[in-house]
């Protein structure tokens, strides 16, 4: 598990209790997912890694997994370097 995947998953353990949170385990699925919390997820992807999520990242598929919402990460941070 690289950096980015550590520091989701850590933020995410805060709300899914003893549940040990595999890298491609949808949260959804999962049922801990609702609105409020999505906001929570979005401003914290934000502002960890300093990136802005635009209205075209807000798809269920970029958020659905750790390692999903790493790969958004490592895109919008590649995007940034260029």
């Amino acid at each position: 598990m690289n950096e980015i995947q550590s520091k989701i998953k850590t933020f995410l353990s805060k709300f899914f209790g003893n549940h040990d949170l595999q890298p491609n385990e949808d949260i959804f699925a999962l049922g801990f997912v609702n609105s409020m919390f999505a906001m929570q997820l979005v401003l914290f992807v934000e502002q960890e890694f300093q990136i802005a999520i635009e209205n075209e990242d807000l798809e269920f598929e970029n958020f659905r997994t750790i390692n999903s919402i790493a790969n958004l990460v490592e895109r919008k941070t590649a995007i940034l370097v260029q």
